[in-house]
């Protein structure tokens, strides 16, 4: 399976000449998802040679603007282009409502079919489930209703180690046992145990895209151990007391939240736009989080 991350916007609620609202597309298998759709997103979709036409859902974070304000847009030019497949956002309730006001004063005549999922706040919950993967929102600590989203791979069964079974003549069902780590019992009574005859499944890749939030070390349950953590990295830590106050979080509370999720690696973003360089919060990270990189625009992260 295949995961790949492009990075179309990284900065905060005000955007630069080089910088632009957060949107990112994760790519599993043949599924893109944007996340997020700040102003510009579909401009930075062209720029770097994504199709909208191939979106098959959309997850907004919360109702400030630099998360949405590029989804009228984006859904307008979906549409004048000839879509006609339904499109699945997963957003909070008040989004569908604005949505429909925007085209009932314009009067734009959607052509295909949005089917919005209401987001809940009070806990975690499982919003998505496919073939391939799972997405779970996890409430945010912002200042308004705010969810991040995990992103895991379907665990795999073991693999069956066939220079070892091939002489046991298994019957399906006794496959799936292997597989989801049961012994082996012949017939004559004698057991197997799994160790012998399996190899140890592949490992499922886990993404975590952590947007706007305070610090809050009740999430690391969450993504303890992910192989990837996007985390917001509004200001530099000597602003903790701005961050504080405007519900965001520092470059260094963001290494120090990954330090302590065990995560594989951090991507960094939703910059202030008073940095006009980042080399100063991406040193801030690495000072607890070696594995720091900035979720640089036009990047491709490419996962598996």
């Amino acid at each position: 399976m295949s995961f790949e991350l492009t990075i179309l916007g990284n900065s905060s609620s005000t955007p630069t000449s080089r910088r632009h609202p957060s949107a990112q597309v994760l790519k599993i298998n043949n599924d893109f998802i944007l996340i997020d759709c700040g102003e510009s997103t579909q401009n930075q979709m062209l720029r770097y040679k994504i199709s909208h036409s191939k979106l098959r859902y959309i997850f907004i974070s919360h109702m400030h603007g630099d998360h949405f304000l590029g989804l009228p847009g984006l859904l307008c030019t979906m549409s004048v282009q000839g879509r006609i497949d339904d499109l699945d956002i997963y957003c909070p309730e008040e989004l569908e409502f604005l949505i429909n006001l925007q085209f009932s004063l314009s009067d734009v005549q959607i052509k295909f079919k949005i089917i919005y999922h209401k987001l809940k706040f009070d806990a975690p919950s499982e919003i998505l489930e496919t073939r391939d993967y799972k997405v779970t929102s996890i409430p945010l600590k912002h200042r308004i209703n705010c969810a991040g989203f995990t992103f895991q791979e379907r665990a795999y069964g073991r693999k069956i180690n066939k220079q070892e079974t091939d002489h046991l003549n298994l019957t399906q069902p006794e496959f799936e046992n292997l597989r989801n780590g049961g012994d082996y019992k012949g017939k004559d009574g004698k057991v197997i145990s799994n160790a012998k005859l399996t190899f140890d499944a592949r490992k499922s890749f886990r993404y975590a895209y952590i947007t706007d939030t305070l610090y809050d070390e009740e999430l690391i349950p969450h993504i303890d151990h992910f192989e990837l953590l996007y985390h917001e990295a509004t200001f530099a830590h000597d602003m903790v007391d701005r961050a504080r106050s405007t519900f965001h979080s520092t470059a260094l509370q963001a290494g120090k939240l990954a330090s302590r999720a065990k995560v594989g690696k951090l991507l960094i973003g939703h910059f202030s736009a008073r940095y006009q360089k980042l080399e100063e919060l991406l040193d801030e990270a690495k000072d607890v989080f070696i594995r720091t990189d900035i979720a640089e625009e036009g990047k491709t992260f490419k996962l598996r």
